[in-house]
This record gives C-alpha cells, sequence and structure tokens, in this order.
C-alpha cells in the first residue's frame, strides 16, 4: 500500500507575477498625470501673480511723475517758472524701474517716448500759454498710455480676484485719469477769460466736455474702491481705504462745485477752483499710497499661498508615490514565500510503503514490544486474529 505523494504547485506564469506591478504603474500614472496638471496650473497663476507685483511696482514709480507733471503744467499755463526738480527726480526713479522690470513688462518703448517728450519741454514758462497747454497736455497723454501699457503687459487687467481687480483698476485707470483731467481743466479755467469772445462758446462747450470726462474717473474710482472693500475677505483693507476715500470724496464734491459754471457764461472762480484742485491732489496722493500697499499685500499673500499649496502638492504625491512602490515590493515578495510553503512537503523525501505486521505465535503477545504508535488492546488481540 502505497500513500500518494502531495502535489506540487506549479510556479506563477510571468503574467501572474507581473500584475502587482501593472496595477501599481496604472495607480501612479493617473495621479502622475494630475500632479503634473495641478503644478502647471499652480506655476501659472504665481508667475501671473508675480508678475503683477512687478506691475505695482512700476505703478508706484508712476505716482510722482503724474503730480510732478501735473504741478509743472499749471506753473507753465500760469506763465511761471518751472522747477524741474521733483520733476527729474521721480524720472530717474522710473528710468530705474523700467531697466529693472521693463524687459518682462515690455515697456521700453513706450517709456523711452514719455521721457524724450518730459526732457523736451521748456523749463520756463512759454511765452504762450496756449502752448504749453497742448505741450503738456500731449506729454500727460503718454503717461496715460504708459498706465494702460503697465496693466495690461503685467496682467493686472486679468486679475482673476475682484478685489484686487478693482483696486487695480482704481489705481492704474481711474486715479492718474482723474488727476490728469482735474489738473487740465483747472489750466483750461485759467486760460479761458483770455481767449477771445468769439471763441467763448467754443471754449464753455470744451469746458463742460472735459468737467464730466474729469468728474467721470474721480467717481469711478470712489464706486471701484467701496466695490473692492465689499468683495473683499481681508479685513484690513476696509479699515486703511475708508478714511482716505472719504477724505478724497469731499475734496471731489468740493472740486466739482467750484468748477460748475455759473449762470449764463461765466468761467469758474480761478483761484477757487486752484485750491480745490490741490486739496483733491493732496488726498489723492494719500489714498494712491494706500491703494497701492493693499493692492501689494494681496498679491504677496496670494503668491504665498500658491507657493504653500504648490509644496504641499508635491508632499502629498512624494507621500503617494512612496506608498504605492511599497505597496508593490510587498507584493513581490510575499509571491516566493507562498510558492515555497506549498512546496514543502514534496521536499520531504519520497513516500515509503508501509509493510504489514508478521503473525504473533500465541503465548509470545506478551513478549512482543508494542508497535509504536498501536494501542495496548490491539496488540492482546492480535494472536487470536491470527489463530482464526
Amino acid at each position: 500500500m502505497t500513500v500518494p505523494a502531495p502535489r506540487v504547485r506549479r510556479r506563477p506564469s510571468v503574467p501572474g507575477r507581473a500584475l502587482p506591478l501593472l496595477l501599481v504603474l496604472a495607480l501612479v500614472a493617473p495621479l502622475g498625470l494630475l500632479f503634473a496638471q495641478a503644478d502647471g496650473n499652480s506655476a501659472d497663476d504665481r508667475d501671473l501673480t508675480a508678475r503683477e507685483r512687478l506691475g505695482v511696482r512700476y505703478l508706484r514709480a508712476l505716482g510722482p511723475v503724474t503730480d510732478a507733471l501735473v504741478e509743472a503744467q499749471s506753473t507753465a499755463v500760469a506763465r511761471a517758472p518751472v522747477s524741474r526738480a521733483a520733476l527729474n527726480a521721480a524720472i530717474e526713479q522710473v528710468a530705474e524701474v523700467d531697466s529693472t522690470v521693463g524687459d518682462e513688462l515690455r515697456s521700453h518703448e513706450r517709456w523711452a517716448g514719455l521721457r524724450a517728450k518730459v526732457e523736451g519741454l521748456p523749463d520756463r514758462g512759454l511765452a504762450d500759454p496756449e502752448a504749453a497747454y497742448r505741450a503738456y497736455g500731449e506729454a500727460n497723454d503718454l503717461l496715460l498710455a504708459l498706465y494702460r501699457k503697465v496693466r495690461e503687459s503685467s496682467g493686472l487687467v486679468r486679475d482673476p480676484r475682484s478685489d484686487s481687480f478693482f483696486l487695480q483698476d482704481g489705481i492704474g485707470g481711474d486715479l492718474p485719469t482723474a488727476a490728469v483731467l482735474a489738473g487740465r481743466l483747472a489750466d483750461l479755467v485759467r486760460l479761458a477769460p483770455g481767449r477771445p469772445a468769439a471763441e467763448r462758446v467754443q471754449t464753455g462747450a470744451e469746458l463742460a466736455e472735459l468737467r464730466v470726462a474729469a468728474l467721470g474717473p474721480a467717481n469711478d474710482l470712489v464706486a471701484d474702491l467701496r466695490a473692492a472693500v465689499d468683495s473683499s475677505e481681508s479685513t484690513d483693507l476696509g479699515a486703511n481705504v475708508l478714511t482716505p476715500l472719504d477724505t478724497y470724496q469731499r475734496s471731489l464734491e468740493a472740486f466739482t462745485a467750484f468748477s460748475t459754471p455759473g449762470t449764463g457764461w461765466a468761467a469758474p472762480s480761478t483761484d477757487e477752483l486752484t485750491r480745490a484742485g490741490l486739496t483733491a491732489q493732496a488726498a489723492a496722493k494719500q489714498l494712491r499710497t494706500v491703494i497701492l500697499d493693499q493692492l501689494d499685500a494681496l498679491l504677496k499673500e496670494r503668491l504665498d499661498a500658491l507657493d504653500r499649496d504648490r509644496v504641499l502638492a508635491r508632499i502629498a504625491a512624494g507621500v503617494g508615490v512612496a506608498l504605492l512602490i511599497g505597496l508593490a515590493v510587498a507584493l513581490a515578495r510575499s509571491r516566493p514565500r507562498a510558492t515555497e510553503a506549498h512546496r514543502a512537503p514534496a521536499q520531504a523525501g519520497p513516500p515509503t510503503a508501509v509493510r504489514p505486521d508478521p503473525p504473533v505465535a500465541p503465548g509470545e503477545a506478551d513478549r512482543q514490544p508494542v508497535a509504536v504508535g498501536r494501542s495496548a488492546e490491539a496488540a492482546r488481540w492480535r494472536p487470536f486474529d491470527a489463530a482464526r
């Protein structure tokens, strides 16, 4: 009688051993794709935010140029000597910023045109105030064009957040336009009495048109800032912006009142309008500083958040890949162990036949050793089984 040998399990096939690795790769591939896509979007957002901060830096440098150029225009129209100290200092400051970030913002050409125009303006008031009015007006138009170029090239006009969008629209569009046109309106009021009587009707229409053009951006600035405060999650924005905004709004109301013609055709009071314009200009300077600081703070906070999210995403992706690799290694190691466990009985040796016990004569049962593994009861009954 033979005992059948245990069946030896076959060694797993190559597809069976590669299946865990294929499953791991199937999980790693979409994970890597999602990470690459998220990392690319984060990099694009970060580049846009960093470029916007460069635009804010350029706008900050353009502010003193705007103030100095408007003041120089009023001085030249009044036939007084123009002090170039403030204007030259502001120009040098913008030139330094343009040399640093102008390549990325593509502002070199427009800045070169503006600088050449400003440096060509006379140091003394022109004999013809109308010529000074036109010359400085052309320089101010080039300045506003540079504002638009910086906002477009830096991406500020495409800012995705409502609060920062309204801030950039106010500081880069409404405020400089309102300052330039308000100064131009005050200068035209100063020039109106000296024009021929035949041009009074034309001058009145020009004053009315310029008044609307100057007050429109100023009112838009107030609306933009209030919209920015209402839509922002920052608690500092409203506290820092609303007070100087109220001051600017009150000065704007005074300027509006003094720039309105009287009954019939009567030019507004030059002195009162000049004082109201200076007050509005001072309020605009204070407001400009606050807006630029708040806008830069919002962009910096966004940039820090993008950097933090990017680092966390990379850590999460690294941990996920490490876990999947660990799973693949564990599966690869468990396969050989299972195979060895199944093959262990077959390696114990060939099976042996079991021989029957020889017959035992009566009386010798007590001298026969009891077979190992048999009970004493079976040994006593063996002689009787043999006699039969």
